[in-house]
């Protein structure tokens, strides 16, 4: 599972971008992919957890969790 501080969000439209911890690399949010998780929306500068899941060599945020570690 992948760690993560959102950079922006827009809760209209769904998407928006994560920064990783590890290398600082953008994630993309997608319309969706706050689905099946607690979220409904998401604040700049929020850390979450997450996995990654790649799309036409886009890495794309999946099953989001709050916080840090393995919380």
């Amino acid at each position: 599972m992948a760690q993560g501080v959102v950079k922006s969000y827009d809760p209209n439209s769904g998407s928006g971008i994560v920064i990783l911890d590890t290398d600082k690399t953008e994630v993309y949010i997608q319309p969706g992919s706050l689905k099946d998780s607690i979220f409904r929306t998401l604040r700049q500068g929020q850390r979450i957890n997450f996995e990654i899941q790649i799309i036409e060599d886009n890495k794309i945020v999946k099953n989001v969790k709050i916080g840090q570690g393995d919380y």
